[in-house]
């Protein structure tokens, strides 16, 4: 009997906890069903709501019949205003930009194309396309079932940025404002601003991979120091295929190589703020370290990117300057540019070329200190950006110290190092 009465508590018990797990479920989704409801009240169909429950209860209270009327009219443009959430906006949403990746100043062109793939006409709304801080709105007329409506718009680019475009609002409201419906479509797409760089004739850097270079640990596919054989993989260089071993065992086989540490290209950008006078030199010396980053992508160097916190991708001219786009300061506790010469040298030892770029607010005595820092044997040039300057040549201890005001100085610069 104890154990019957003992299963039937359970078996009640069980009951309990269903129906409340069940009245719980029900109770979020009526929580999100009205959540959805007053999401398309606006601010000022609140203020009209209140004012008509006022004036309802002092007519009534009062007697007054202006009041009432108010009331009445106030009710009246309430639920006339609602009437115009009725209505599907079932759109089928696409957003394309025509290009994901613009220069500074240049102007992102898209298209957004509304197509109506229902068998009922969607009623006049409007179509909100957010950018970045700021945002589109488009007007659609009356689309009949079956029809397209496409929007063509530009986005203006002042600045480097990674600019988030979409995701695109459909909006469907009353004339006055008072109620709005939206409902998002699409995915958002990320527009690269990238910053100003310039080319370099041929080889300008004139740091090249050769026979003297030190031989590191890590094997490469393309250097100067042979290590071994080793069978094809899909993606080899066939310009490095053994023939007479693939004759010879009947397997292709491939050179493998030794990195030497003059095929490592380091550059070192500061995004301290105290190392900089205002935007303008960040931005330049931004620009500098893309357009030294490129020329040595394009010399088949093997490029790493520092920064105070990280490093920046650099692996090819897109990811690098994708990178570059949404950089931004570091705190004040990463340090400036004497940390990030220690951060350098602690995690690429075997650097054969470390550029530093930093602001006019470095004194000398800061970069003798952080090219002091840098791993021994590599060849050191600071490149000290200040708004305006004249270019200018210097040697600090062991490097050499360019400072540049605009970035078409930067070429002219470097060839004098290397002369």
């Amino acid at each position: 009997m104890a154990s019957e009465a003992l299963g039937q508590a359970t078996v009640a018990h069980d009951r309990r906890e269903g129906l409340g797990g069940a009245l719980g479920e029900y109770a979020l989704i009526a929580l999100r069903m009205l959540r959805g409801a007053l999401g398309v009240v606006r601010p000022t169909a609140w203020v009209l709501l209140a004012a008509a429950v006022v004036l309802w209860v002092l007519g009534r209270s009062l007697g007054w019949w202006e009041l009432t009327v108010a009331a009445v009219v106030v009710t009246v443009v309430l639920a006339l205003c609602l009437l115009f959430l009725i209505g599907r906006t079932a759109y089928d949403v696409t957003l394309d930009l025509n290009r994901t990746r613009v220069v500074v100043g240049e102007r992102a062109v898209g298209a957004l194309t509304l197509a109506n793939t229902g068998s009922r006409a969607i009623l006049p709304s409007r179509v909100v396309l957010p950018v970045g801080a700021g945002r589109g709105v488009f007007d659609v007329h009356r689309l009949a079932a079956g029809a397209s409506a496409e929007e063509l718009f530009a986005i203006p680019t002042s600045r480097r940025a990674v600019v988030k475009v979409g995701p695109v609002s459909v909006v469907r409201g009353d004339p006055l404002g008072l109620f709005e419906r939206v409902h998002r479509r699409d995915e958002p797409v990320d527009l690269f601003v990238h910053p100003r760089t310039v080319l370099f004739d041929g080889q300008s850097l004139g740091f090249v991979r050769d026979l003297d270079g030190m031989p590191a640990t890590d094997l490469s596919r393309d250097d100067v120091s042979f290590h071994a054989l080793r069978e094809y993989q899909p993606g080899d260089d066939l310009r490095h295929v053994h023939w007479k071993s693939t004759a010879r065992t009947g397997d292709v086989m491939v050179r493998q190589y030794e990195e030497t540490r003059r095929s490592h290209f380091v550059i070192g950008l500061s995004t301290s703020p105290a190392d900089y006078r205002g935007e303008e030199e960040f931005e330049l010396a931004i620009s500098a370290a893309g357009s030294l980053g490129l020329r040595a992508l394009r010399d088949s160097q093997r490029v790493e990117v520092r920064v105070q916190e990280r490093a920046l991708p650099a692996a090819t001219g897109k990811q690098f300057l994708d990178s570059l786009s949404g950089l931004g300061h570091s705190k004040a506790r990463a340090g400036g540019i004497v940390e990030l010469a220690g951060v350098v040298a602690a995690t690429m030892p075997l650097a054969s070329v470390v550029v530093l770029l930093c602001g006019s607010k470095v004194d000398a005595n800061d970069l003798r200190a952080a090219c002091g820092r840098l791993p021994y044997g590599a060849r050191v040039l600071a490149v000290v950006t200040e708004t305006g300057a004249s270019p200018s040549l210097r040697r600090i201890g062991d490097a050499d110290v360019v400072t540049v005001g605009a970035l078409d100085q930067l070429a002219g610069a470097l060839r004098k190092v290397l002369a």
